[in-house]
């Protein structure tokens, strides 16, 4: 027994414009490269992602504002469609297979963990912080399938369920897609990059706690004492106006930009001197294999997990400790002075290629869509 054609649906909550949503971009597009009929089903169907989605993939817009909502709508797309395998990402709480059970329907339900359920569950405190852990091991426990896009997820999620290690599979995020390329070559109207401006060094991602930027920008205050350079932190929100608080108290107003999301950041990571990771926790950060990919050099967090793997514990880039503002300047400088070569770079950012992960996911997907 084989998938059928309208076998397999990916379930998120929008297209906001985070990495996790980026990925599952690229599966629904290569899947449906591979000849599957992809509904890409969301709880809302929104965000700067969205108009990037492939003519080929389907979009269903569940318009549902919260939890109990999204899982009746869920259940109503389920009893229609009956999918074989429903694809579920960003979805701690499993509403993907309460949906199945309400539905009845005999589709498989795979959860795909793209983050630390430990961090997720940083800060839970009182009552909340006692149940929390309980649900969602049974949350996880009840997924006919897990996927988790490194080995440190995996075995994070392992100790925090108490599933055993060998029932996840682990399958590196289907990142490179051969537009990268090209979208890499677009010109950028700015002046920092113009020819004999100083170095660029770029920050990619959400504004928020979990990338701790502003451990980049005192790094990047420690960088600019020694050498005229630039930074660029790309991305957008909650944390905007703490970031350009502190920006102002170091005296960085002329050389830190905050543009913002951009459509195209592959240009802007082809044209730095070098991609920083300042994280406090990640799964497999998307935007450093990336950065990667336009031969761009790259400096990383030794944070949990993604980086230490991608780069093959320091041998294509720098790690230095979570929060060190210091060593995070000292790693920078280094690779500022001696980057190692791109072309070395970009044939490590190959093996995170959408065609490989494909692959395995078809795997993974044929094998649980398919069992009794």
């Amino acid at each position: 027994m084989t998938l059928n054609k309208n076998s397999v649906s990916l379930f998120l909550p929008s297209l906001t414009g985070g990495g996790a949503e980026r990925v599952m971009l690229h599966l629904a597009q290569g899947l449906a490269a591979r000849g599957l009929h992809i509904d890409l089903v969301l709880q809302n169907a929104e965000g700067p992602y969205l108009k990037l989605v492939p003519i080929e993939v389907r979009v269903i817009d569940l318009k549902s504002p919260g939890i109990v909502s999204k899982t009746l709508a869920l259940r109503r797309y389920l009893q229609k469609e009956r999918p074989q395998v429903l694809l579920s990402a960003l979805d701690n709480v499993n509403a993907g297979k309460w949906a199945q059970r309400l539905a009845g329907v005999s589709t498989r339900v795979v959860l795909s963990v793209h983050n630390h359920l430990s961090h997720y569950l940083r800060g839970d405190t009182g009552i909340a912080g006692k149940i929390r852990p309980h649900l969602l091991r049974y949350f996880y426990r009840s997924a006919d399938g897990i996927v988790a896009v490194s080995e440190g997820v995996a075995e994070d999620l392992a100790e925090m369920t108490g599933l055993p290690l060998e029932k996840i599979q682990v399958i590196y995020n289907p990142v490179i897609m051969p537009e990268v390329f090209e979208k890499a070559k677009a010109p950028i109207n700015h002046p920092w990059f113009a020819p004999g401006e100083p170095p660029v060094l770029l920050g990619v991602g959400r504004l928020v706690n979990q990338k701790d930027f502003p451990t980049l920008i005192r790094a990047f205050a420690q960088v600019r004492q020694e050498i005229a350079a630039k930074l660029m932190i790309l991305g957008e929100g909650e944390n905007r106006a703490q970031l350009e608080s502190l920006v102002r108290e170091l005296r960085l107003e002329d050389d830190v930009a905050l543009p913002g999301f951009v459509e195209n950041p592959y240009a802007y990571m082809a044209n730095s001197a070098a991609f920083v990771l300042s994280s406090e926790a990640e799964g497999l950060p998307t935007v450093m294999i990336e950065a990667m990919a336009t031969g761009t050099p790259v400096v990383s967090t030794d944070c949990p997990s993604g980086p230490s793997e991608i780069l093959e514990n320091g041998k294509y880039g720098y790690l230095v400790p979570v929060g060190d503002a210091e060593a995070l300047a000292h790693a920078i400088l280094a690779t500022l002075n001696e980057p190692i070569d791109s072309e070395i770079l970009q044939q490590r950012a190959r093996d995170f290629s959408v065609d490989k992960a494909v692959d395995r996911y078809l795997e993974v997907l044929q094998s649980v869509g398919t069992r009794g």
